[in-house]
């Protein structure tokens, strides 16, 4: 038996939470898995993983050795780094990125041949969704996220910062008039974006003298997506906090207009989220200064 392969599968059915989702990333027969746990635990004289019908857990013994084997892979990997010369270091290899809808098409995508000439040798899954997608179980090897962090599991590096305005449609302005302070706001709709997670509708944040202040906003429609927002907003439902980055052809062209500048929108930060160890892969170190580049070079996100 392979321990170290071994060991490998572990670990990834125990992150994966799957023996399916675990053959799956690993491009291997459940089967395949199957096996080499089943020998391992022979091996070792002890059961890993309690499995039922629904969900996998760690048996005591199998928490202290998925610790174990955790540290193993980590100084192993380490090592080949080491003495393997540059070719270890090349970024290689199949590449797994989770991006936001509308930052991964407008942002990203436009630009991903670029990455591709740079490294062609790293081939590339992208998965845009919304969802909070759990990195671990399903064999992400990194994430884009706005805003503040929330999962401390996870290494998250900033690759950028997105700025938001006020705006609206001059149609919904002549209706309503324009707001010239914040109290002004008590008076207008807005076009509300709401959690995926809650369903509650966020709070709209301004910086006013260095002080971050919080209006609640109320408004005749809520959605969860930011090209939903835009939208909405062109057909003067409301006034909306938007990306600068997505909102800036339309106010060039007039189709909408900016309100409050003196009390910008807070902005938000942009980062590159990994599963503990993977930021130090050359796959996702190339892309992680790859989109750290392409985002300082943007003058919405700056």
């Amino acid at each position: 038996m392979d321990k170290i392969k071994a060991m490998q599968t572990f670990v990834r059915i125990v992150e994966a939470n799957s023996f399916s989702k675990a053959a799956e990333t690993l491009n291997l027969p459940r089967a395949a898995l199957t096996a080499t746990l089943q020998k391992l635990e022979a091996y070792l004289g002890t059961q890993l993983l309690q499995r039922t019908t629904r969900k996998l857990s760690l048996t005591p013994d199998g928490a202290e050795y998925f610790r174990h084997c955790t540290a193993i892979l980590g100084a192993v990997d380490a090592s080949e780094l080491a003495f393997r010369g540059p070719e270890a270091n090349k970024a290689k290899g199949v590449l797994r990125v989770n991006l936001p809808n509308t930052v991964g098409r407008r942002l990203v995508l436009p630009h991903i041949g670029q990455f591709h000439a740079a490294y062609p040798d790293v081939e590339l899954f992208l998965s845009l969704t919304d969802r909070l997608v759990d990195l671990t179980q399903e064999g992400i090897d990194c994430a884009l996220r706005v805003g503040d962090l929330q999962d401390s599991a996870l290494i998250g590096k900033q690759v950028g910062t997105m700025r938001f305005v006020t705006c609206a449609a001059p149609a919904y302005l002549a209706r309503h008039g324009t707001p010239r302070t914040l109290a002004d706001l008590a008076t207008h709709h807005g076009v509300m974006h709401f959690s995926g997670r809650t369903g509650r509708a966020f709070d709209w944040d301004f910086m006013q003298d260095g002080k971050v202040v919080r209006v609640p906003m109320t408004g005749p429609i809520a959605v969860n997506d930011a090209d939903a927002s835009l939208i909405c907003v062109l057909q003067g439902l409301g006034l909306a906090q938007s990306g600068l980055y997505q909102v800036r052809p339309y106010l060039d062209s007039g189709e909408l207009v900016t309100v409050l500048d003196a009390c910008p929108p807070t902005a938000m930060p942009i980062s590159l989220l990994t599963p503990q160890g993977r930021l130090t892969a050359p796959k996702v170190q190339a892309f992680a200064n790859w989109i750290s580049a392409l985002f300082a070079a943007n003058t919405a996100l700056q």
